[in-house]
């Protein structure tokens, strides 16, 4: 049977390698994976202990309206749970966007080298994709803005994006904003914004309080080391919030994570523990790469992008084969680029050790 136009041209999304598929292709024992951002913490006990507390019952469904997650969340963020919803990762809240919002035809707006994920929701909808070029790595939302027709549905701004870590300002939100016409719909994913320590990043909570037609999208995957529970949610006004719940499949959010989150927002100590390791394995980063002569990105997530002279695959495979997984993104349009997550010191010194070894064999 045929699959819808436009299927047929997706390709299968692919993570990091997971570390058990390393060991067998290659008989490792003693890997590293700094591939897939997540944090080198793991979650916080409070998150286990919840999380295996609510094993014990996992013969009933869950709560398919997540009512105490969503008034910790609500909380949390300041917000009122009418403003929220949950998803299987905040990958299947972008995809519930588009299942609610897009039809064919219509056109969705996004960066280039920006979260793939966005092109395949268009693609999967129907639409059609009108991609921007980047400037210095980094959104251009005045090129987003002009590339506004009459058609445009939906625009999707990565906020830091991911891999190039990059981020828009406060101010550059601000006069994108005030482009955007009030039918268009703007997704803002937040899901490193935790990691962001700049006095310029742009609160956009405001705009869903004004009632626009803004969704922000966060997760517990990545600070709140929750990667594989898979939970995320996004954040809009009830009337976009109570039409996505129409197409939110039931149950879609499980019970061991949904205790595991709301444990995790407690844990306010683990999420600053996090930030302090960030930034300390950020500095060390940079400095080891600048001692190597490479070039990077300077990131405001928990992931650097470096540049080589040579293919990002080839250093990539070299690295594996030493036991460290790192990410190549040639798919994101840096064919001589990797993505390395910022680790443990030990394993950030790893890295920068076996990349050594990795450039002097070449």
């Amino acid at each position: 049977m045929k699959a819808k136009p436009g299927i047929e041209t997706i390709q299968p999304y692919q993570g990091g390698k997971p570390i058990e598929e390393v060991q067998r292709e290659l008989g490792l024992t003693d890997i590293i994976k700094l591939a897939s951002n997540e944090n080198p913490l793991g979650p916080s006990s409070l998150a286990l202990e919840a999380g295996l507390e609510a094993v014990a019952q996992v013969n009933l469904y869950p709560d398919g309206n997540a009512y105490y997650l969503k008034q910790a969340l609500a909380e949390h963020v300041g917000v009122a749970s009418e403003n929220l919803i949950l998803g299987n990762g905040s990958n299947e809240v972008l995809q519930i966007v588009g299942e609610t919002y897009i039809s064919p035809h219509d056109e969705v707006i996004y960066s280039e080298s920006a979260f793939v994920v966005y092109m395949l929701v268009a693609k999967v909808c129907g639409a059609k994709s009108i991609v921007t070029p980047m400037r210095r790595y980094t959104h251009d939302l005045e090129a987003m803005a002009d590339a506004i027709t009459d058609k445009t549905r939906l625009i999707f701004i990565a906020n830091p994006n991911n891999p190039t870590g990059t981020m828009v300002t406060k101010e550059q939100t601000k006069r994108f904003m005030e482009q955007v016409p009030e039918d268009v719909l703007v997704i803002f994913d937040e899901a490193y914004y935790e990691y962001v320590g700049r006095l310029d990043y742009p609160q956009t909570l405001p705009y869903v309080e004004e009632g626009r037609n803004v969704i922000i999208t966060r997760t517990f995957s990545k600070i709140y080391g929750l990667a594989g529970m898979r939970i995320g949610y996004g954040i809009a006004k009830p009337e976009l919030i109570e039409t996505m719940n129409r197409v939110r499949q039931p149950f879609n959010c499980n019970s061991v994570a949904q205790a595991a989150a709301r444990a995790a927002l407690k844990d306010v100590e683990h999420v600053h523990r996090s930030q302090r390791l960030n930034a300390s394995g950020k500095v060390y980063l940079y400095e080891s790469l600048d001692q190597m002569g490479l070039g990077y990105v300077e990131s405001e997530g928990n992931f650097i992008l470096v540049h080589f002279d040579q293919s990002g695959q080839e250093i990539a495979d070299a690295l594996m084969q030493k036991g460290v997984i790192v990410r190549p993104v040639a798919g994101y349009g840096f064919p001589n680029s990797i993505r390395v997550t910022i680790g443990k010191p030990e394993e950030n010194e790893r890295f920068v050790n076996t990349l050594k070894e990795v450039m002097s064999e070449a």
